[in-house]
């Protein structure tokens, strides 16, 4: 008899598209792999997944509710085993800050950062250099800002942020080479380069075929810092207690190497980053799913 999956895409966040074609993409492995699958897309807290009666549930969500252990909580408490990160691991990744003080706490080098709660908070200065601003608990570069010095910042972009999220983070910009880890369970599998030909690492570099973002596989860094972003990703996944398959995202520069977050929900998109790790390692967009799915569990 067929296992029966519940696919969770689309859902209301941000990255509602990025998310429906990331299930479109997943719904056609798991069907491969011979499972029985339905697609569901959660739009709010009052969910009754078990009515499914599903052996587990495959979550494909990205962004907030899907990403940020909401959704995590509603899956522990049907008992349903679903894949990825657990309620606090999720919840922790997905907050910048939190992720931040745990990185620190665990000697993992992260920038420079503070808080901004309203418009005046941006005049003590961070530091003199370029510096980023961005929503604490949004993904795929939603809301980001980046500003070369402080004669430059758009006050009314900053202050229609705050309006729309109360809290804001601000930090240090990193230049440098912008690499990314995928960690699968137990082990790192590997890093790549991404070169934006635009002005960062955005929304459409990420998911649109005509921004041209170059993908560098392996990363262009001297082996022993390659070994070294491998390991402190999997460290990062570690001490945020993560499960399933994680992307960490780093900048690399004067053989120093800063972690920026980890993404608990990673793309699988024909653009995403994760699978395309996974393929340089020898294993299939397919295979690597029916990982994930058999990876599932409760209590994560």
């Amino acid at each position: 008899m067929k296992k029966k999956i519940i696919l969770l895409m689309g859902g209301p966040s941000k990255e509602r598209s990025v998310s429906i074609l990331s299930g479109k993409a997943c719904y056609k492995a798991l069907i491969k792999a011979g499972y029985d699958v339905i697609k569901i897309d959660p739009k709010n807290k009052n969910l009754n997944f078990y009515q499914y009666n599903p052996n587990l549930a495959f979550n494909a969500l990205h962004g907030q509710f899907g990403e940020d252990g909401t959704v995590q909580k509603i899956l522990e408490k049907q008992k349903i085993p679903y894949t990825h990160s657990g309620v606090k691991s999720s919840h922790v990744a997905m907050d910048k800050v939190k992720s931040k003080i745990c990185f620190i706490k665990n000697n993992i080098l992260t920038p420079k950062y503070k808080i901004i709660k309203k418009i005046l908070d941006l005049k003590n200065k961070l530091s003199n250099n370029k510096f980023v601003i961005k929503p604490i608990n949004e993904g795929s570069s939603v809301g980001v800002l980046i500003y070369d010095n402080y004669k430059k910042i758009n006050f009314i972009k900053i202050k229609s942020l705050l309006n729309k999220y109360k809290k804001l983070l601000q930090e240090e910009y990193i230049p440098g080479k912008e690499i990314q880890v995928a960690v699968m369970g137990k082990k790192a599998l590997g890093a790549i380069e991404i070169q934006p030909l635009r002005k960062f690492y955005d929304f459409k570099a990420k998911y649109s075929h005509q921004a041209k973002t170059k993908h560098i596989m392996p990363a262009h860094i001297n082996k022993n810092l390659y070994k070294k972003v491998l390991s402190i990703a999997l460290k990062a996944h570690n001490v945020l207690g993560c499960r399933g398959v994680t992307r960490s995202d780093f900048r690399v520069i004067n053989n120093k190497i800063y972690i920026l977050e980890v993404n608990t929900q990673p793309g699988m998109t024909n653009l995403s980053l994760v699978p395309e790790i996974a393929s340089y390692r020898g294993i299939s967009f397919d295979k690597l799913v029916k990982w994930i799915a058999k990876d599932a569990s409760i209590n994560r």
